[in-house]
């Protein structure tokens, strides 16, 4: 019987926002005028069942959650419990977790009788982080059910229970989720105007300073809007990267909201929630090896 203690009410409809959807989407190609060979925009992974929880549905039907990790899922923020607590205070709580969840399929429980069971993947290092953390555990499982009830339109009992010999009901389908995207960054010259110039920059709407991420530091990243006020048509990221030489050293993930950044070896990590979702099809990314700052130009979706 689960800890009620650890779970969610129901009525902390924000937990819907914590599921990054996996689909959706192609990966993005940021200079279509550039020639490239094609790539699948979908990765066919095999999830590695981990554990099976069963519960029931409003009608009293059996339903049971296979839950699944994978090495090629990215993981949410690294956060500690007592920041997860100060988070879930918050009104619009930041944080998110990459999730794959498979559509329904029909199964036979041990009785032999008819039940309904889901496969929910999530990456390898989280899957780790809530065998250790019952608070981690607990605020899983309150965003599987949620994320489930959303996109099936379906209501879960949420006194579940986990299996202890069986890690998971019926044979687990492939998943299809999209494939990373790396956006090709071109090198430019200096773009920025001279230091008597510096004026005519942009209105800052969010600053983000740099700390330490393992051996690697956040780099500081600016972030403009176009208009200034309103709603905006575009975003400009701006980011900093003083120790870069190349940008062949820089990995550069872009989903519809977030921008996921690590430049090698081990010198800068940027895992960044954007204010608005953009069009990746239409974003740009450029790396200025003078002023070392790589610009994204990442247009806003219609409101």
């Amino acid at each position: 019987m689960a800890d009620k203690s650890l779970l969610l009410s129901e009525e902390d409809g924000f937990m819907q926002q914590l599921v990054l959807p996996t689909s959706g989407s192609g990966e993005v190609n940021l200079f279509p005028d550039q020639k490239t060979e094609a790539e699948p925009l979908f990765t066919i992974v095999e999830p590695e069942p981990v554990a099976c929880i069963k519960t029931k549905n409003d009608g009293g039907d059996k339903v049971f959650l296979n839950i699944c990790k994978t090495s090629q899922m990215p993981s949410p923020q690294d956060i500690t419990e007592e920041e997860l607590v100060a988070l879930l205070d918050l009104d619009a709580p930041d944080y998110r977790i990459p999730m794959s969840i498979g559509e329904p399929h029909a199964e036979l429980d041990k009785s032999g009788k008819g039940c309904t069971a889901y496969d929910v993947m999530i990456s390898d290092e989280f899957m780790a982080k809530i065998q250790k953390s019952h608070i981690f555990n607990g605020f899983f499982m309150t965003v599987v059910m949620e994320g489930l009830e959303n996109k099936f339109d379906i209501k879960l009992d949420r006194n579940w229970t986990q299996l202890k010999n069986r890690k998971c009901l019926g044979k687990l389908h492939e998943h299809r989720i999209r494939a990373s995207s790396k956006p090709r960054i071109q090198e430019m010259a200096s773009m920025y105007p001279s230091a008597g110039q510096e004026g005519t920059r942009k209105q800052l709407i969010s600053e983000v300073t740099p700390s330490a991420v393992s051996n690697s530091v956040e780099p500081e990243c600016l972030i403009v809007q176009e208009p200034k006020t309103g709603y905006p048509q575009f975003l400009v990221a701006e980011v900093k990267l003083p120790k870069v030489k190349s940008s062949r050293t820089i990995d550069l993930d872009l989903g519809e909201d977030r921008i996921l950044l690590k430049a090698h070896p081990e010198l800068y990590t940027l895992d960044l929630y954007l204010p608005y979702d953009v069009i990746q099809e239409d974003s740009g990314a450029q790396f200025n090896r003078d002023t070392k700052v790589l610009t994204l130009t990442l247009p806003v979706k219609p409101a």
